[in-house]
């Protein structure tokens, strides 16, 4: 059962894992970086609290632990009560969300795990800005994508900008890194994956008429400019194609 402690002191160190949430050491890949997950809101801490991730601690108004009280029942972690203005001293910034959840991140998965049983995957490469890595999430979740890969250069998707622009998908839709970028894609294709780079050149097929067979593996690069390496990756592509705003039939 989840433990409920009120607390009305800023400096309380029992807050330290929601502490300066913009600070540069959040990151993981910094010396000493908490990397905690950080879920903002309470729909997002739902799916935090479903998900595979372990949840630490969590830190909000009284009115969201009553809205989260299914949520965490069975939940053995302490719920730090407080007030508004005592978690924007806190965090950092004004969070009129009124709930935050803190989880340890779990091992990444491998990319084998992550295509088993996967019909359809979307392969992100230089998607560097994390709301935009949070929106394709989104999207993944709401077309049905099995499982979203990463490529070269792409931004860490359970930072926190991530994790709430993805309205908490990322903690659902597995996801893993492909192994020597781009070379690795040859894993997709033994896997029995058809690989159709996205472009938004208007010269290109529509995924529609590209798309032949029953698993395909989607290649989106940012925004802009498609995939930088769509040049090393075309010999594994079956084709460059365009998505229209239409249904696959």
């Amino acid at each position: 059962m989840v433990h409920v402690i009120d607390i009305d002191d800023p400096a309380d160190t029992r807050l330290d894992d929601f502490r300066d949430l913009n600070s540069s050491d959040r990151r993981p890949d910094l010396p000493e970086g908490k990397g905690l997950v950080i879920a903002e809101g309470v729909l997002v801490a739902q799916r935090l609290l479903a998900s595979r991730f372990e949840p630490i601690s969590l830190l909000g108004v009284d009115r969201r632990l009553s809205e989260l009280a299914d949520d965490l029942e069975g939940v053995d972690v302490p719920f730090y009560r407080t007030s508004a203005d005592v978690m924007a001293e806190v965090v950092g910034f004004h969070l009129n969300r009124g709930v935050l959840a803190a989880a340890h991140r779990p091992p990444p998965l491998e990319l084998q795990e992550v295509l088993r049983g996967a019909r359809t995957v979307a392969v992100l490469e230089g998607v560097n800005d994390h709301e935009n890595i949070g929106s394709m999430f989104r999207n993944a979740a709401g077309l049905g994508v099995d499982a979203v890969l990463f490529g070269g250069s792409t931004a860490d998707p359970l930072y926190r900008r991530a994790v709430r622009v993805s309205m908490g998908h990322v903690l659902r839709v597995p996801f893993a890194r492909v192994p020597e970028w781009p070379r690795g894609l040859h894993v997709l294709r033994d896997n029995g994956f058809q690989l159709i780079s996205l472009t938004p050149n208007p010269s290109a097929v529509t995924l529609a008429e590209a798309m032949t067979g029953d698993k395909v593996a989607l290649l989106l690069g940012a925004e802009g400019r498609a995939c930088r390496s769509t040049r090393c990756a075309t010999p594994m592509c079956a084709r460059g194609s365009r998505w229209r705003r239409e249904p696959i039939h």
